[in-house]
């Protein structure tokens, strides 16, 4: 079996980072400092972030590159897993690399491929400023191979506040709650939700993320952790039952979502609540992470949080497991060690670089030292809130998978919303790839 150096234990203390950084006691002065000086040259960085990420993560380095005169060629692509994987290949990686997450990083790391970190990073500084369990989620048997540099929190559900008032519709406060608002919402003439899963070689992920919080909450957080390491099947009567609950989020012939399958299959995922702002809306419902409402701000209409969105968390299916919760993180890796690659790792794990992004919107910092009071509204803070409340967080099963699985769950996404009645089919393929993603 492939080696996982992450243990149940460690995925479930997950919490305790995030309750860190959402209680920060420190405050950032917004003065980012490499402590490098002038370096000079250039260093190239490949990620997925474009659009309103990518200028976020450019306001990022801007100070980098003003203090060390180091020029970062950025280049955004959203078939980071096929270009990455190529250019490793043909030995021609760039300096530093977003990675899809922890997966992908084992498996770079098991094969020599990335530069060991605990030479590079102020490891004393690291353990001061981050949870233990963000250290040891960027490491491969003990060693550290990876940075976090923002985090986000799954489940939640987005809706316009006027919307709703204007029809009177109450956040719901459990599944069934939920399941009734959605037929409500429908009987009325408009499709409950907006869903959208393109994404270059990577769609099918937006759906991935609600089957993923349905097998928590309905399942609990022992089927989720055997799940993703690969000793629960997909065929299984409760990983099946978390697609049909989908299913039924869905609606038959997708007739819950707007435009049906054809906007789910063509429409970029950060264009989702689009729809949404409209007058009259097309949808009153956005079931997506903490990072979207960064996308939200960009759009042409330019919603506004608190006044033109806000959300409430996706409801419990099993209430059993309530208090359950999906994070996941953003990491960055070296494949090649300059001065310039290491001043800039080193830099993006200081808590004046990612105040930056938290300060834009669309981030939440793992780095305990950044201040509450940096996050830009209410909405941002809440979700430090639910950080600190959560009972159960697991980390993203699909950043978890190897490679190989997690590219078949998102292509499987796909042929579902196609039609969902190859289920069965579908679950059983999935079984096929987790025979062999896990072993190397």
């Amino acid at each position: 079996m492939r080696a996982l150096s992450l243990r149940r234990g460690l995925i479930l203390a997950v919490i305790t980072a995030l309750a860190g950084a959402a209680c920060a006691p420190g405050q950032s002065n917004g003065n980012s400092s490499t402590g490098a000086g002038k370096i000079g040259g250039s260093v190239n960085v490949l990620a997925t972030w474009s659009g309103s990420e990518q200028d976020s993560f450019m306001a990022m380095i801007q100070p980098f590159e003003t203090q060390t005169g180091v020029t970062v060629n950025y280049e955004s692509t959203r078939d980071l897993n096929a270009v990455l994987n190529t250019r490793v290949q043909a030995g021609n990686p760039p300096e530093l690399a977003g990675l899809p997450g922890p997966g992908q990083m084992f498996d770079f790391a098991k094969a020599g491929k990335l530069v060991q970190l605990d030479n590079v990073l102020d490891m004393s500084a690291m353990n001061d400023q981050y949870s233990s369990s963000w250290v040891k989620l960027g490491q491969y048997n003990g060693k550290t191979y990876s940075i976090f540099i923002k985090t986000s929190l799954k489940g939640l559900v987005f809706y316009d506040p006027k919307n709703f008032a204007a029809k009177n519709y109450q956040e719901p406060k459990t599944w069934n709650d939920l399941m009734t608002l959605q037929s409500t919402i429908k009987s009325s003439g408009t499709t409950p939700w907006c869903i959208t899963l393109e994404s270059g070689s990577a769609s099918g992920w937006p759906g991935t993320d609600q089957i993923k919080e349905i097998v928590l909450s309905q399942s609990g957080i022992n089927v989720y952790n055997d799940w993703w390491a690969g000793k629960h099947k997909w065929s299984s009567p409760e990983i099946k039952k978390a697609w049909q609950t989908w299913g039924q989020v869905i609606g038959t012939n997708d007739s819950n979502v707007f435009g049906g399958k054809q906007q789910m299959l063509a429409t970029n995922f950060g264009d989702v609540g689009q729809p949404m702002f409209l007058n009259p809306p097309k949808c009153y419902m956005v079931n997506q992470g903490s990072f979207i409402s960064d996308f939200f701000t960009k759009y042409p209409s330019a919603p506004k949080p608190i006044t033109d969105f806000k959300f409430f968390s996706l409801p419990d299916v099993n209430p059993s497991n309530a208090g359950s919760h999906v994070v996941a993180g953003d990491l960055f890796a070296m494949f090649k060690s300059t001065p310039q690659a290491r001043a800039l790792i080193k830099y993006l794990t200081t808590p004046e670089a990612q105040a930056i992004w938290v300060k834009r919107g669309g981030a939440i910092s793992p780095n305990k030292k950044v201040a509450l009071s940096d996050y830009p509204d209410e909405l941002s803070r809440s979700v430090g809130q639910i950080m600190t409340t959560t009972k159960i967080a697991a980390f993203d099963a699909g950043d978890l998978m190897p490679n190989a699985m997690q590219s078949a769950w998102w292509s499987a996404v796909l042929k579902f919303v196609n039609d969902q009645g190859q289920l069965d089919t579908i679950l059983a393929d999935l079984d096929k790839v987790q025979a062999t993603a896990y072993t190397s």
